[in-house]
C-alpha cells in the first residue's frame, strides 16, 4: 500500500465527508530553510455551488480554478488583502470542494516555525489560526495547485480516524454561516485549536 498513491482516491469525495479521516493528519512542507511538519486539529470543509459559504458557490473562475481541478492539491488564496490561507482539494476533478486547514501542531521544525513566527510566540499559536499556519509552514500564494503527494509537500492520514467535534464555520458570512453549515471540525480539548468567532452577519 503506497499511502502517497491512495490520497488522491482517499480524498475524491466530498470536503465534508474526508474532513474526519484528514483530522490528525500529519502536513510537511520542505523548503531550503528546513522542514516544517503540523499535526492537523482543525478543519472547515467548502463545497460548491450547494455552499454559500464557498469560493465556489457561484461557478469557477481564474481565482478558485484549483477548487475544480484534481484532489490532493493546494488551493490557495488571500483573505483581507494580507493573509494566505491554504485548503486541501477534494471531490473528483471538475467538481469544486475543499478542506481549509484552520489550526495544527507543530511536530517538526518548531525552532523554523519560530522564526517565521516570532521569537516569543508560545507553541500553542505557532498554527492556531489559518493566517498563522501558513506562516508557521512557509506556505505563499504561489505554492497554489502544488501536489500533496511528492515534496515539498506531502499529506499523511492518520491511520485511524481520530475523536472529532464540530460546529459552525467561523467568520462565514450570510447562511454560509449558519448552524445549518456546521463544516467545522476540530479535535475536541486540543490547545491549538482556534478560538470560535462568529461572524455579526451570519445567518441564525
Amino acid at each position: 500500500m503506497n499511502p502517497a498513491a491512495d490520497l488522491p482516491v482517499l480524498l475524491e469525495r466530498p470536503a465534508v465527508d474526508v474532513a474526519p479521516l484528514v483530522l490528525g493528519g500529519i502536513l510537511t512542507h520542505d523548503t531550503p530553510d528546513g522542514s516544517v511538519s503540523l499535526r492537523i486539529t482543525e478543519l472547515e470543509a467548502y463545497l460548491g455551488a450547494h455552499d454559500p459559504g464557498s469560493h465556489a458557490f457561484r461557478g469557477k473562475g481564474k481565482r478558485n480554478a484549483v477548487m475544480f481541478g484534481p484532489p490532493a492539491h493546494l488551493y490557495t488564496y488571500f483573505t483581507y488583502g494580507m493573509h494566505v490561507c491554504a485548503n486541501i482539494v477534494c471531490s473528483p476533478e471538475g467538481t469544486a470542494s475543499g478542506l481549509l486547514v484552520r489550526a495544527g501542531e507543530v511536530v517538526e521544525g518548531v525552532e523554523l516555525a519560530r522564526q517565521r513566527r516570532g521569537a516569543h510566540v508560545p507553541d500553542r499559536d505557532l498554527a492556531r489560526g489559518p493566517a498563522r499556519l501558513t506562516v508557521a509552514l512557509g506556505i505563499a500564494l504561489a505554492d497554489g495547485g502544488s501536489s500533496l503527494t511528492v515534496p515539498p509537500y506531502t499529506l499523511t492520514l492518520p491511520e485511524h480516524p481520530v475523536p472529532h467535534e464540530t460546529g459552525p464555520r467561523v467568520g462565514v458570512s450570510g447562511a454560509g454561516g449558519s448552524t445549518e453549515y456546521s463544516w467545522r471540525f476540530w479535535v475536541p480539548g486540543d490547545r491549538t485549536v482556534s478560538p470560535y468567532r462568529r461572524h455579526k452577519l451570519a445567518a441564525p
